[in-house]
């Protein structure tokens, strides 16, 4: 059993980055060796320099749907709701905040609307009902807010407009997450276009962030700790060039948890990517055996959290932890608005 405090750091509260970079490239870029350990120091708008024309670019397409609203009971009282997946006709799987205090079929008004709220699901979790599925997008458009992650701090608790556009890829096409897969907050359309120059092919996933991404683990062990459902859709032309990459000795660089574990979670028993679409509670933990990854850029990650023990499990503990503290040490910018790092 592998303890949780391994993948402890110290991390200075001022490290935690509260806005983006003035532009998405702008970020700084830690690259890891995972086999030496050796660590380097650049700028994301390089990344087009480490990548040659044998490799394949692997995003994920997910759009963040502003799934935060702010309700209120009868007696006044606000009650904010996360919505988590569009369960149909009009009803959600939803995370709700006090909803101890709330009873099944009791109705929350938003403007003029109400949703009523359902039973109790697996994981904390509670189904709320719209009244369809119409309303349900009516009522999400007008109302619905950005679901920053509660260490961003905003004034009033209200996200910023410029919110609405960087905590958003600019390759998002596919609406369902109610968190940005952060790894491909630093690219932009040029930067994209100058790595498709250099003979990358670069190929798209959809996997539909939810909360469990970021749940922390609260057990001493990090092998008793279980991973929420996540959909996720892996396009027949994807899992072509993806094979074809491996097949010819190239590499697949995966920008991300989340396209990293939809690709491993869709490797069939002939070691080929399959196409499809499903649910992954896929956890990596250490041991892992990669079969689709060769290379990963990903943001750097909450102490004790799901994410770091991925990047540890890919890159080693001890190259990893090292990694952070020089990143501590020279000042990077941490978690979903922070700086990234590639690992090779």
């Amino acid at each position: 059993m592998t303890s949780i405090d391994l993948f402890d750091y110290h991390l200075p509260t001022e490290l935690i980055a509260q806005r983006p970079a003035a532009s998405r490239s702008a970020s700084r870029l830690m690259t890891l060796d995972r086999n030496s350990g050796a660590v380097g120091h650049h700028m994301f708008e390089e990344l087009e320099g480490m990548l040659n024309s044998e490799d394949t670019l692997a995003l994920n397409n997910t759009k963040v749907i502003p799934a935060r609203l702010m309700a209120h009971r009868k007696s006044g009282g606000k009650v904010e709701i996360l919505l988590i997946r569009d369960l149909g006709e009009g009803r959600w799987k939803a995370m709700v905040r006090g909803v101890s205090r709330l009873k099944e079929g009791e109705a929350l008004a938003l403007g003029e609307h109400a949703i009523r709220v359902g039973p109790r699901l697996d994981n904390g979790m509670t189904e709320v009902a719209f009244s369809s599925r119409a309303g349900a997008e009516e009522m999400i458009r007008t109302w619905g807010q950005t679901p920053l992650p509660p260490y961003i701090v905003r004034p009033g608790g209200q996200m910023d407009p410029e919110d609405i556009l960087r905590y958003q890829t600019v390759f998002a096409k596919a609406p369902g997450s109610c968190a940005a897969p952060t790894a491909g907050l630093h690219f932009t359309q040029a930067l994209l276009d100058r790595i498709r120059d250099r003979g990358v092919k670069i190929v798209e996933v959809t996997l539909h962030v939810g909360p469990g991404t970021f749940r922390p683990v609260k057990c001493q062990h990090i092998e008793d700790h279980f991973m929420d459902p996540e959909y996720y859709q892996i396009p027949e032309q994807t899992a072509d060039i993806i094979n074809n990459t491996l097949a010819g000795g190239g590499r697949v660089v995966t920008v991300g948890s989340t396209v990293t574990r939809a690709l491993e979670s869709a490797v069939g028993p002939d070691g080929r990517v399959a196409p499809g679409h499903g649910e992954t509670c896929l956890y990596i933990t250490p041991g892992f055996k990669f079969q689709v990854s060769s290379a990963m850029i990903t943001n750097f990650h909450l102490p004790r959290s799901t994410l770091l023990v991925m990047v540890a499990a890919f890159a080693g503990r001890e190259n990893t932890m090292a990694a952070y503290a020089e990143a501590v040490e020279n000042k990077y910018r941490f978690f979903s608005y922070g700086d990234a790092i590639f690992i090779s």
